[in-house]
């Protein structure tokens, strides 16, 4: 039995380690999937945030019939961010009414 042991030597250790080292790659992919998971639950939660955060701000300078010019620049911050994630034309057509708005001098 130790003779084969030894005969056979290297071939044990190379199956030894082709095991561990494919139980470590399934870990590995398992951690990854789940990480990837979690970054796009956290980028579609962003996308709602930012697209509620334009449709109301929008909406508040759709109703007033114009806007000012720090309105304008917080639109303008919040659509770029919006789009830049992937946001949908529900958004941009909001911004474009908006940046079509007048632009009232700030007291």
């Amino acid at each position: 039995m130790w003779q084969f042991i030894l005969q056979h030597l290297w071939e044990l250790a190379f199956t030894g380690i082709s095991g561990a080292l494919t139980a470590a790659y399934r870990r590995l992919t398992k951690r990854i999937k789940a990480q990837d998971d979690e970054r796009k639950a956290i980028k579609e939660g962003l996308l709602a945030i930012l697209h509620d955060r334009l449709y109301q701000a929008c909406q508040h300078f759709m109703a007033q019939g114009s806007i000012d010019a720090s309105g304008l620049k917080n639109v303008e911050y919040l659509y770029k961010s919006y789009h830049a994630l992937g946001g949908n034309g529900t958004g941009t057509e909001l911004y474009r009414r908006v940046m079509a708005l007048p632009i009232k001098q700030e007291d």
